[in-house]
């Protein structure tokens, strides 16, 4: 018999979750992601199964007779997995595993990071970077940084800072025919950088809400390169490629250092901010205290040097 490939653990996740509620959006709303995430994930394992594990209705989904004994199994197996890595973690507590976007690892915690070990030698922080699924309870994780609305049931949430929205470059972009951004009006005549991460975030600031916002109706911001996360649209920005819609803590160090510059003043104010999210169960209570008391004075430092 041919073997095959083990199916994706984070479309197991996403099942067992929408089974265990029978909602794509409470399963979303557990996971930290989006409805439409989780139905792909979904999607992924039926497609990997070979047979339709949920029967999607007009306002509903229930399982079907393989849904129902997949999920089944499911639940026990996480179960005996949660337990066996909440011993494990138990075993060390020195060691602190903190959960967050690649982005925000990349352009606002790394930089900082260093601080927090030399006020901390003896706790080690392991970070762990994903724009997927992550359940904070059930995934071992002690810390969760995300970008979101704040609406996280069963789990302990902080907001850790607000997020607004406006146009970055690097220094010497200009307009396509060769003169200088000299106000919003000519973003218009600039390659637009988009960010497909925001796509399907109901509230979350894009380029149509921005020209709105600046008065410039029946522009169209279709066009322009689109990159899979907002930190490649950056980094495409820091090179040249255009103007990109900045997060305020995520282009903080590269303006601070002249990568990127602000070619024009109008922001927009964003729902979405940045959390801290805790489990339920408290572990390393000692060691998640000292690092969510340290991320947000940095971040409330952060806020007041902008």
């Amino acid at each position: 018999m041919k073997p095959r490939h083990a199916p994706p653990l984070t479309a197991l996740r996403a099942f067992e979750a929408a089974a265990r509620s029978l909602s794509f959006q409470k399963a979303a709303t557990q996971l930290f992601v989006t409805p439409a995430a989780v139905s792909h994930q979904v999607k992924r394992l039926e497609a990997y199964l070979g047979t339709e594990l949920f029967e999607r209705g007009h306002r509903a989904v229930t399982l079907t007779p393989q849904g129902a004994a997949l999920a089944a199994s499911l639940t026990e197996i996480f179960g005996m997995l949660d337990l066996a890595l909440d011993r494990s973690a138990s075993a060390e507590p020195g060691h602190l595993r903190v959960s967050t976007l690649e982005s925000f690892a990349a352009k606002w915690l790394a930089p900082r990071l260093h601080r927090f070990h030399e006020a901390h030698p003896d706790i080690h922080v392991r970070v762990l970077t994903s724009d997927q699924l992550v359940d904070v309870d059930q995934d071992n994780v002690d810390v969760a940084i995300r970008y979101g609305l704040g609406t996280y049931p069963g789990v302990q949430v902080e907001k850790l800072m607000d997020a607004p929205v406006f146009p970055v470059c690097a220094p010497g972009t200009s307009r396509k025919d060769g003169k200088p951004i000299a106000s919003p009006a000519d973003i218009a005549h600039v390659a637009f950088i988009h960010d497909q991460s925001a796509e399907g975030r109901p509230g979350v600031p894009d380029w149509a809400a921005w020209l709105r916002a600046v008065g410039l109706h029946g522009v169209s911001a279709d066009a322009g390169p689109v990159f899979p996360s907002i930190y490649l649209a950056q980094e495409a920005a820091i090179h040249g490629h255009g103007v990109a819609l900045g997060l305020a803590p995520l282009v903080e160090e590269d303006l601070r250092r002249g990568r990127l510059v602000r070619p024009v003043d109008p922001h927009l104010p964003n729902a979405y901010a940045f959390w801290t999210i805790r489990p339920s169960k408290g572990r390393h209570q000692a060691a998640t205290d000292a690092f969510c008391n340290w991320i947000h004075a940095e971040a409330s430092s952060s806020l007041r040097g902008s």
